[in-house]
């Protein structure tokens, strides 16, 4: 039986990839240190599991509403109007299962055959298939090391066309850590305005992971009178430690949210409905809770940089948020190359090198379409990634 063209053309998530051939690895007794995965190494606060577990005793494990339970969509307005200043219905709001689901549902929604997504790029690794799976042409716009990993305002006139139906920003951004200015999105929002018929997708999963104690800005906040053309995609799984529990949220016009559902509710149908309860407790419950996992992030980002920096061949620039360093290994790269350690001058290459000789898994930059780069994430523990960082300075010098 013939598989569709569909999954096909699309890969495997590399970083999911990644996670489990270095548990596979690990299983079988190999001294392996992840950086792979994108979640906070810390347990879901306490107060959140204490919801849910009354959920669980109160019976409430039936169906529920497909688009999330009102309770909760009334949090998710809340958050918006009381952290972000932008006011939306409970009909402009969906849950869904994941961030990533919000994101599919939304590209699915829009999105046909002939149209085009534009993605700065280092981009999450998802952007792009996804795209291709609701038969649209990613449109990759390169943003290296040299301008902070951020499109600039030239860029994304010249990458916008008669075709183009959709525009990703994320930020703080996965895999850079990259966070975007008020004025940069204002910029950004000046060339937007030329294409009315342009989608804005604007994923500020990592808002709460901020380094640097800037309040958070998204594009809204820069230019609210795109919000009818702008759709905002959340959740709880990085700023709650709540990854396996399965919750993303997205608000934006009413037609597309209830096309968003609609496709919902011939897959997944609702969202599991005790992780709806641990959702509104994280979203109404004391904000504190956040506050140990952002001290430790900043630390060990402090940590990573520097250290980094310190490697020959590597350059890594600091971060505005989220928990991932970006180090540009191009010249490790070449130099491994030219000394016979690697087959081939690619990041892929590099990270099956560190896999395979000091026992380290990291992403390769090719993943999120920047060739040359390695992603790793600090949210492990410091005394792993001292080891980690001190294992792959052995591999390259």
């Amino acid at each position: 039986m013939e598989l569709s063209r569909r999954v096909q053309v699309i890969k495997e998530s590399p970083t999911l990839a990644v996670t489990a051939r270095a548990a596979r690895l690990k299983a079988e007794g190999h001294d392996i240190i992840g950086l792979g995965a994108g979640e906070p190494d810390f347990d879901t606060p306490q107060h959140i599991k204490d919801a849910a577990k009354k959920a669980i005793d109160d019976g409430f494990t039936k169906y529920t509403p497909v688009s999330g339970i009102p309770s909760l969509k009334k949090a998710v307005v809340a958050k918006f109007q009381r952290e972000n200043g932008l006011d939306y219905t409970v009909n402009e709001v969906i849950v869904g299962a994941g961030g990533k689901q919000c994101i599919f549902n939304l590209a699915l929604a829009v999105l046909n055959a002939g149209d085009e997504v534009v993605i700065p790029a280092p981009y999450w690794v998802s952007y792009a298939d996804i795209g291709i799976v609701a038969e649209a042409e990613p449109v990759v716009v390169e943003c290296g090391i040299e301008q902070e990993f951020k499109i600039t305002p030239a860029q994304l006139a010249a990458a916008l066309t008669p075709r183009t139906k959709m525009f990703f920003i994320n930020s703080p951004s996965n895999p850079t850590g990259a966070v975007y200015t008020l004025d940069e999105l204002k910029a950004l929002a000046e060339v937007l305005r030329k294409f009315p018929r342009v989608l804005i997708a604007t994923d500020d999963m990592y808002e709460h992971v901020n380094l640097t104690g800037t309040p958070f800005v998204n594009i809204l906040n820069a230019a609210p009178d795109l919000k009818d053309r702008t759709v905002v995609l959340n959740g709880v799984s990085k700023a709650y430690s709540m990854t396996g529990w399965r919750i993303g949220y997205a608000a934006g016009p009413a037609n597309i949210i209830k096309a968003m559902g609609i496709l919902q509710s011939q897959s997944t149908s609702n969202p599991t409905s005790i992780s709806q309860v641990a959702a509104q407790a994280a979203l109404e419950g004391d904000q504190g809770c956040i506050e140990p996992m952002l001290k430790a992030f900043h630390e060990r980002h402090e940590f990573v940089v520097q250290r980094f920096n310190q490697i020959p061949g590597l350059k890594c620039l600091k971060a505005g948020g989220a928990f991932y360093a970006f180090p540009d290994a191009r010249v490790a790269i070449a130099a491994l190359h030219k000394a016979g350690k690697i087959k081939e001058a690619t990041d892929l290459a590099l990270s099956d090198y560190l896999l395979e000789s000091v026992g380290v898994a990291v992403v390769p930059g090719s993943a999120f379409g920047a060739e040359g780069y390695f992603r790793i994430s600090f949210a492990t523990s410091m005394e792993n990634l001292k080891n980690a960082l001190d294992r792959i300075e052995k591999a390259l010098i």
